[in-house]
């Protein structure tokens, strides 16, 4: 299998989800979200594990579905919290070049209004600016390709990626 997919990382709000569907067209890959993976095979949302189950619960889900990715010519975009198992990062640098989303604290918290009910996997008592300085080590530690997203639009995201990556 060649290293063909482009495999989006960033906190929640950094627009993976989204970017990811752009990228997808503009390059001719196919598209997975592995939020919307887990939630269907799951049956539940993101929320209801971490309710539920717990977050550490939703991070084992998470890794679970992410070393069962087997494809070529596609757009992932990940879960924020993947960065934390060291296996499914393994995995996804086997399978393409991992591309980090970066976006200022400031920007990401005019974005998540709905940090309480969004799914994030993070313990109960962590502020996001605590969940955000301790994702930010692991992303940059992953990442082989760093996007610097504040001051770029979606379609300046998605045409700085497709240049890195010629």
């Amino acid at each position: 299998m060649t290293a063909s997919n482009f495999i989006l990382i960033g906190m929640p709000g950094s627009g993976k989800s989204t970017i990811g569907v752009i990228l997808a067209k503009k390059s001719s890959r196919d598209f997975i979200d592995i939020d919307v993976l887990i939630q269907s095979h799951e049956h539940r949302s993101l929320q209801d594990i971490v309710d539920k189950d717990g977050y550490m619960t939703l991070r084992d889900i998470e890794e679970k579905w992410v070393l069962t990715l087997d494809c070529e010519s596609t757009v992932i975009a990940t879960g924020g919290s993947v960065v934390y198992s060291e296996r499914s990062m393994n995995h996804l640098a086997s399978l393409g070049s991992i591309i980090f989303l970066d976006v200022n604290l400031a920007n990401l918290e005019k974005r998540i209004t709905d940090y309480d009910q969004r799914g994030i996997a993070r313990r109960p008592d962590q502020s996001f600016s605590e969940l955000f300085e301790e994702r930010s080590e692991l992303y940059r530690r992953y990442a082989q390709i760093t996007i610097a997203c504040d001051d770029l639009n979606q379609e300046a995201i998605c045409a700085e990626i497709l240049s890195r990556m010629a």
